[in-house]
């Protein structure tokens, strides 16, 4: 039977990981807390239960950071090389995975922008995607 786990890694290559399909969403999130923990606009994450998620190597170069006034926002990094990798989300069994970190493309694209409303002013566009000022009522 073929693999059909994703791989991805840190950049230095010393943590790598595989994570099984299917992926509960794929978005972009706009919040401060993103945008500062990527250095970037948003932050392109997919979620999927902790259980599919494999450590294949250097899971004990994973440094943890938990922004202790935040109810969920975490960062996991390598120590070497300060890439981000996935994180379980605090008190709960939905592990967050930076798409980035991934060595292909997943099997789904982003379906929304979430926190919309304190994106940069120089942020990218929506691209036609649903934007939500927060969380969604549904989620």
């Amino acid at each position: 039977m073929a693999d059909s786990s994703i791989h991805g890694g840190c950049l230095c290559g010393a943590v790598r990981f595989a994570i099984d399909p299917p992926f509960q969403k794929m978005i972009h999130c706009h919040c401060s807390r993103c945008r500062k923990g990527s250095g970037t606009g948003h932050a392109t994450n997919l979620t999927a239960d902790a259980a599919q998620l494999r450590w294949l190597a250097g899971e004990d170069a994973i440094s943890r950071y938990e922004l202790p006034s935040a109810k969920a926002f975490g960062k996991w990094f390598c120590r070497h090389c300060g890439a981000p990798l996935p994180r379980l989300r605090r008190n709960s069994t939905l592990v967050v995975i930076p798409a980035g970190s991934l060595d292909t493309p997943p099997p789904l694209t982003p379906t929304d922008h979430i926190f919309w409303a304190s994106r940069a002013p120089w942020a990218c566009g929506s691209g036609g995607l649903p934007t939500h000022d927060e969380y969604p009522a549904s989620w």
